[in-house]
């Protein structure tokens, strides 16, 4: 059942969402030779030292003991100006991006998906309006194990700017943009997106070798966002409105042009444009965020960026994990605007 709206009126008139009120490297897994001891041979695997008799060698040469990376899932809870919520994390712990889904909704999500509460350490917010931050005080003072990381101004603009209390400042963590920081086995680096919330962010999370780039909110790609997500390998991007849906709906002037604004919200073609633009076969996964109810729809904003990547020779898949997805060159899904999505294990 689809959530009512419940968006602050941050400016006192319809905010930039959409729903205004009108009326592992080989090297490091490979056998050691260069000693034994007791007639045995020394393997390194993940700083471990056995020991493994010589006559069990594989006659070819020695066996390379490869690692299995710990999987990294997701799960978005909802996404759009109705409210953002999505989670990342492997076997032991993980952080929610942003907690503007009610807490009802997450908690069932996570024991749905089998996610214990105690695996999540933290709140990401990546800025101050209403639908990314209204459930993180309801959410920490129940599980008070979670920290809330945000910049101090964006936790400034939060207590400025929305009737919660001051007493989620206990629970802050302050960050910085550019300086990494750490939850449980992820190291994440906030980085600058242009958009009009108070102090906005979006994060570069690394996992081992991997890396997912979180861009949502913003209403172009600036240098600082671009040399993140080129990067990534897991990518979650806006893709808010159709140009033409936009132009020709029933929004005033004033917040067309807010919406369509360098601070604002990425039309589907130019999401789409830059990812055939900085594709490599080192990105896997694509995730379209904060679709637009009125001025978008799911098929709009994956059609757009299959279209673009398709023109560059790409075979896309739907994350669906058929043997046709499997078998394509990268996935792009549109991530539900109300629904918790399916639990994504993202492979490398």
């Amino acid at each position: 059942m689809a959530r009512k709206n419940s968006n602050d009126n941050l400016f006192g008139f319809p905010g930039l969402f959409d729903d205004p009120i009108l009326g592992s490297g080989d090297d490091s897994a490979e056998l050691s030779k260069s000693g034994s001891l007791h007639g045995a041979n020394e393997i390194m695997s993940g700083g471990i030292q056995l020991h493994q008799p010589s006559a069990n060698l594989h006659p070819l040469g020695p066996v390379v003991v490869k690692p299995v990376p710990n999987k990294i899932t997701f799960l978005s809870f909802g996404s759009g100006s109705s409210g953002n919520c999505a989670y990342i994390g492997d076997s032991t712990a993980g952080f929610l991006i942003d907690a503007g889904v009610d807490a009802k909704t997450v908690l069932e999500g996570l024991a749905a998906n089998n996610i214990p509460v105690s695996n999540i350490k933290g709140i990401c917010i990546t800025h101050d309006h209403s639908d990314h931050m209204r459930f993180a005080y309801t959410l920490v003072r129940k599980h008070k194990h979670i920290s809330i990381y945000c910049t101090p101004r964006a936790m400034n603009g939060i207590l400025r700017r929305h009737n919660v209390s001051r007493r989620i400042k206990d629970y802050h963590t302050p960050i910085y943009k550019e300086i990494p920081f750490t939850i449980g086995n992820f190291t994440i680096t906030a980085f600058e997106v242009m958009h009009d919330g108070s102090d906005n962010a979006g994060f570069y999370v690394q996992h081992d070798d991997r890396a997912f780039a979180i861009a949502t909110d913003l209403g172009c790609i600036s240098d600082r966002a671009d040399h993140y997500m080129r990067q990534a390998d897991y990518l979650m991007i806006e893709s808010n409105y159709d140009l033409h849906m936009l132009m020709f709906g029933n929004y005033p002037e004033y917040l067309k042009s807010r919406i369509r604004n360098v601070n604002g919200h990425l039309d589907n073609k130019v999401t789409a444009e830059y990812l055939a633009k900085i594709y490599t076969p080192r990105l896997r996964y694509v995730f379209l965020c904060h679709l637009s109810r009125d001025n978008n729809t799911p098929e709009e904003a994956v059609g757009a960026t299959r279209r673009a990547l398709e023109e560059i020779g790409l075979k896309v898949g739907a994350g669906q994990n058929t043997p046709e997805d499997n078998a394509a060159d990268i996935q792009v899904i549109a991530l539900p605007r109300f629904d918790c999505s399916q639990l994504f294990s993202l492979r490398p």
